[in-house]
């Protein structure tokens, strides 16, 4: 049986129409399936947008995430029932609602969030109701019950079982009205990776989630966690972040442990891509990372 298991889920309710909801057919067009005991096995269609930012909530498309949500749960679910390790390719980072609710109908599990920014923003501070700007806040149970209480499970991760790692964006987006990250969840910004190296970093990231949520943890990839100069093909963009070289460790490091259950991609826009070459640099990182899965199954 294939090992790796790609779903397309090209949701950009979270955000908006702007390209990046063609991430998955510009990855699979550079040969992300070609990756050894890769297959493609679905694609989750999101529906309709609306534009008008919801009343209640003050979030956009908070009822059609939250269905999409569910939708996308059962089918990362039915991968991981087979004892595969599920890939989807965003979409938005609101995508993460519905990979991290496939594994909270099983258990408890940890979040590996690399991302350049903390994505921990209230509706009433976000300045367009984007919830690919407020996930993880979401995620750990903060904001509008229509997306915190998906089918009444309460947050989908713990605050304990998270490592944000590689952000940059902590000063500028308190200035914007953003909520710091709760005492509880730890936080590794750029700087720290810096300090002690990614693959390091990247290690004691992954022991921390695993001697915390015993059932395996998730990784989820917004690429703007890249280095401005080397990713310049994402809709807000920030100086700084990850080399290349450095987010392909800490992908080596974290996809090695069997602990790792799946991984997402996220806010990738090829229309920013014209050539498609960073569309080929960025497959070429995900390959390698994955294939760390192979040499790593008995960690």
């Amino acid at each position: 049986m294939q090992d790796i298991a790609i779903i397309e889920a090209p949701s950009v309710l979270g955000l908006r129409p702007s390209g990046v909801q063609d991430l998955p057919a510009a990855l699979l067009g550079a040969h992300l399936s070609a990756t050894p005991g890769a297959v493609r096995v679905g694609r989750v269609e999101p529906p309709a947008y609306d534009p008008t930012r919801d009343a209640d909530t003050g979030v956009l498309n908070p009822h059609a995430i939250a269905q999409y949500s569910v939708r996308l749960a059962d089918a990362v679910g039915g991968v991981l029932d087979e004892g595969r390790f599920p890939v989807v390719l965003g979409g938005d980072c609101s995508i993460l609602l519905g990979n991290l609710l496939a594994l909270r109908r099983r258990g408890r599990h940890g979040l590996l969030f690399l991302d350049g920014h903390t994505d921990f923003y209230q509706p009433s501070a976000e300045p367009a109701g984007e919830a690919a700007s407020m996930e993880l806040a979401l995620a750990t149970g903060r904001g509008p019950r229509p997306l915190t209480d998906l089918e009444g499970r309460g947050p989908l991760v713990r605050d304990e079982d998270v490592v944000a790692f590689g952000f940059r964006d902590a000063a500028e987006s308190a200035r914007a009205g953003m909520q710091p990250l709760p005492a509880g969840l730890h936080a590794v910004d750029l700087d720290a990776v810096r300090a002690s190296g990614a693959g390091t970093a990247a290690r004691r990231a992954v022991d921390r989630l695993a001697a915390g949520a015993g059932a395996g943890f998730w990784v989820h990839l917004d690429v703007d966690v890249l280095d401005d100069a080397v990713m310049p093909a994402v809709d807000y963009r920030q100086p700084d972040g990850l080399t290349w070289d450095e987010l392909e460790s800490v992908l080596r490091t974290a996809l090695a442990d069997a602990r790792a259950v799946g991984l997402d991609v996220t806010i990738f826009n090829p229309r920013l891509d014209p050539d498609g070459t960073l569309a080929a640099r960025l497959t070429e990182c995900l390959r390698r990372g994955l294939s760390a899965r192979s040499a790593g199954r008995g960690a």
